[in-house]
């Protein structure tokens, strides 16, 4: 089961007019070019998640590396899941869903896979990092609200191999190494996370409040 298209849905087969083709094409030669992160893609899409995507670090981080040269899984810690099931938002089905994707992987990946349901993050988010969080509407829409646009992009592998792309900022500052605060989302430890990302990718510019690139 698929979810509702994104209005930023992309596919490599068809390219949104307003998102450059040639970035397209390129993220997603990085991504196929990349053996673990396409066995994971390879396993979710036999469980049949709904509404499933394969988001942020586990995607951009493969950029960073091919861009500056190294290896494909260098610093990349994890693989963020995220699905969209609102029948159920409960702990209980949310951890049935966790054992089953980690049933299907043996270890390192058994233990990096982190699957959330994004139907119920507005239930804990505030507990966890003291910022308000009105419900999604569906797993895409979560990109939205990520700390910077670099970050915000993710992909599904579909029937037929077709790789799509979701990426509500498009991908010039990913590929243009270009780390900046989201400007939907006021965030005051943005300092703290560039911070952590030049520590592994010291190539990535920083721009602050719309000012030139550090």
């Amino acid at each position: 089961m698929i979810g509702r298209p994104h209005p930023h849905a992309i596919t490599t087969e068809r390219p949104d007019e307003g998102h450059d083709a040639e970035l397209v094409e390129w993220l997603a030669a990085i991504v196929r070019g990349t053996p673990s992160l396409m066995r994971v893609l390879l396993t979710i899409r036999a469980l049949k998640l709904p509404d499933w995507l394969i988001m942020s670090g586990a995607v951009y981080q493969r950029v960073l590396n091919a861009l500056t040269k190294r290896a494909p899984d260098y610093g990349v810690r994890d693989y963020d899941l995220g699905y969209f099931d609102a029948s159920d938002i409960s702990y209980e089905a949310e951890d049935a869903v966790i054992r089953r994707v980690a049933a299907n992987f043996d270890e390192p990946l058994r233990s990096t896979v982190e699957v959330r349901n994004q139907a119920r993050v507005h239930v804990w988010f505030e507990s966890h990092f003291g910022e308000s969080y009105t419900p999604l509407s569906c797993t895409a829409e979560a990109l939205e609200r990520f700390v910077s646009p670099m970050f915000a992009v993710a992909v599904r592998l579909e029937e037929g191999d077709r790789l799509h792309i979701e990426a509500p900022f498009g991908l010039a500052d990913l590929f243009a190494l270009r780390l900046r605060p989201n400007p939907r989302r006021p965030f005051g430890g943005f300092e703290r996370v560039a911070a952590n990302v030049l520590r592994r990718w010291p190539e990535v510019r920083v721009e602050r409040d719309g000012q030139r690139p550090a």
